[in-house]
């Protein structure tokens, strides 16, 4: 008899061969409908699956939201391939994995790659299996019995993956009824009815190469979002609405902030109201990190290979920079551009082991540590052209980037203090909810075993230090998500519609220091390695802008603005005062502008609101001769103010004042 125990601790002797559907049945019939899955000394496993020695067993409801979800999408994802199949037969399926909200699946069709057109008859083709309720059913197959079903079959992707397994590695396939089946690890619900028909949406379509590898099959990728209920569905579609509404591309068009365009693949053209945003995120920066004792340094964009090769980064990290010859290429119409015959260059990926180099200059003593070494640098990585995204996946970028070189002994008190500064900044640019993560070490890496320890024990004492090691900051450790020379702590800020962005980093490194020879004169004579810790806070400009045209939704507080206010006319006869108002505000330092054209004064307004400018001064013949104006506020209901020249003045400048002045006055 196997013995198995519950989560209330209780154990029960059970027959081999048992499965955790029959002890759900055993405990009641009201557990018996609810169990959706199962978990056998923590592995999510199938209800029907039997169980094979002693073991801890956890019944897995909906009410598990997040294994629930899983399964689900899951499922959605092997029905989504047997509809394609059932209505396109000579299509090959390849693989469909869950996703963070939903699900795709990648196919090779035989006579066109599938269109958005294709979407409505394949999710009514999914209804119809759903409503079958057909049984999913694990069998272990042969590799070599698989392989050759699939080759019968013409399935020649999931012939050659299947080819890949170890040999005599026994593979799992599940079947759909006793017509359809595919190769998968599971765990999978007991029927397909057990999905609700109407908690999924195909969302659309693109293509893929199989494996990811450019050299490969252009395959069919069909996405599609799933849930448990109808109710989650719909929330979710709301959510995308919303999220669309407030798209960055969208916005920085509307707004004139930018622009990217196919001759400069990844790179972003800032138009001057988009590059008036950035201004003032910069000056911002620069007094916070001139107040925390940084020192602000510009290093070159391009450095011998050799220099990376010492780092590290050409063996871990070439794929991703973008190489040069260190030669005049060829002139004359005929022969190759380039010899072949040069040394290699690259631009920076990253600023640390130039920040190195300067920190190399001269001798250090232990009295300069620590030493806070700051850089906007701006930085390309040759990212894939099918992976950029706006200006939240860019090739060029600019980090708002320091490193700290210290002692041992000052690690915690320096990573502390950065904690209370990304505190203060993320709270004052209007993100008030954010988790901290600590990326743990992964799997290829620089370091000794010991080192690692001592990092990641420095990164958690210091939370600990600074108070944010608790459920109200979301604290979490990531097994195997830190970098290949240190360990990291995330902050991951939590927008407007409650979509999480990983942005600021810290990490605590002893590899780059050893690696490029990095030393210091400590207290007894010695030369020692500091420790270098790399932190950033917006990440980059370019994604930080794009979170932050999402998060306020194009209405940026009033000192991030790119325009302030427009004063708009009513009549002509009013131009002359507008202007001098205009004048009036410039002077104080608002970023002001004139609406004098000959349209009617709801035009103005709705064109004006659109462009998301926070204030409207209207201004007409009446206001002229009072010396007043109508001051109208995005976004605030209640039609407008009437106050003096000198009372708008007052209030614009106050409301304009950086959060961090406005802290200070």
């Amino acid at each position: 008899m196997l013995k198995i125990r519950l989560p209330d601790g209780s154990v029960r002797e059970v027959a081999p061969g048992t499965t955790p559907a029959d002890i759900a049945a055993a405990i009641g019939p009201g557990l018996a409908k609810a169990a959706i899955a199962a978990k056998v000394d923590g592995e999510l496993r199938d209800l029907g699956r039997p169980l094979e020695s002693d073991a801890d067993l956890a019944l897995v409801t909906a009410r598990d939201e997040a294994d629930a979800l899983e399964l689900a999408r899951h499922d959605f994802a092997h029905v989504l391939a047997e509809a394609v199949q059932r209505l396109f037969p000579a299509t090959q399926i390849t693989f469909g994995p869950a996703t963070d909200d939903g699900f795709y699946y990648d196919f090779a069709p035989k006579e066109r790659p599938f269109t958005e057109e294709d979407l409505p008859a394949i999710e009514e083709e999914m209804r119809r299996i759903i409503a079958a309720d057909k049984p999913l059913r694990r069998e272990v197959w042969a590799r070599e019995d698989l392989i050759a079903r699939w080759k019968a079959a013409g399935e020649t992707f999931k012939a050659e993956w299947a080819a890949e397994l170890p040999e005599g590695e026994e593979i799992s396939v599940y079947w759909s009824g006793g017509d359809w089946f595919d190769m998968c690890r599971g765990p999978h619900l007991a029927s397909t009815g057990k999905l609700d028909p109407q908690a999924f949406r195909l969302t659309r379509v693109s293509g893929a190469y199989w494996r990811g590898d450019q050299k490969n099959a252009m395959l069919s990728r069909i996405y599609g979002t799933g849930w448990l209920n109808r109710k989650q569905l719909e929330a979710h579609l709301t959510r995308l609405e919303e999220a669309a509404r407030r798209d960055h591309r969208k916005l920085g068009q509307e707004m004139d902030l930018f622009h990217l365009q196919q001759e400069a693949h990844g790179s972003v053209f800032w138009h001057p109201k988009g590059y008036m945003v950035w201004r003032e995120l910069e000056a911002y920066m620069r007094r916070a990190i001139d107040g925390a004792g940084y020192r602000e340094v510009k290093t070159p964009q391009i450095m011998d290979a050799r220099q990376w090769e010492q780092s590290g980064h050409w063996g871990k990290y070439r794929e991703n920079m973008f190489v040069i010859p260190d030669e005049v290429p060829n002139v004359e119409d005929e022969g190759p551009v380039i010899s072949g015959e040069a040394d290699w260059m690259a631009l920076k990926p990253m600023n640390c082991p130039a920040h190195v180099l300067i920190f190399k200059q001269g001798i250090k003593s232990y009295r300069d540590l620590p030493l806070r070494i700051y850089e906007n640098g701006c930085c390309h990585r040759n990212e894939p052209h099918g992976a950029l995204h706006g200006l939240m996946r860019v090739r060029q970028f600019t980090q708002d980037d320091a490193h700290i070189f210290c002692r041992e002994d000052q690690i915690v008190d320096e990573v502390r203090k950065f904690c209370a500064l990304a505190d203060r900044i993320y709270q004052q640019l209007g993100f008030e909810g954010y988790s901290i993560k600590l990326a743990l070490r992964p799997d290829k890496r620089f370091g000794s075993d010991e080192m690692w320890d001592q990092a990641e024990a420095e990164l958690r004492d210091a939370v600990a230090a600074a108070g944010l090691n608790t459920a109200e900051y979301g604290w979490e450790e990531l097994p195997g998500e830190g970098a290949f020379y240190a360990p990291k702590l995330e902050w991951h800020l939590t927008d407007a519609i409650g979509r999480t962005w990983q942005v600021g980093t810290i990490q605590s490194d002893r590899v780059l220091p050893e690696r490029l020879d990095a030393h210091y004169i400590a207290e007894d004579g010695e030369k020692h390695r500091p420790v270098m810790l790399h932190r950033a806070i917006f990440g980059s400009y370019e994604r930080f802008i794009g979170i932050l045209i999402e998060h306020y939704a194009g209405k940026f507080p009033l000192w991030l603005a790119p325009v302030q206010a427009v004063v708009a006319t009513i009549v002509s006869e009013a131009d002359g005062y507008a202007l001098a108002v205009v004048e009036k505000l410039k002077s104080a330092g608002l970023r002001v502008e004139a609406d004098l054209r000959n349209e009617k004064i709801n035009y103005k307004v709705r064109e004006h609101s659109l462009a998301k400018v926070p204030n409207l001064l209207v201004v007409g013949k009446r206001e002229a001769e009072e010396g007043k104006v109508a001051l109208r506020t995005l976004g605030v209901e209640g039609g407008q103010s009437i106050l003096t020249l000198e009372e708008v003045v007052a209030r614009l400048v106050q409301e304009a004042l950086p959060p961090d002045m406005r802290a200070a006055g």
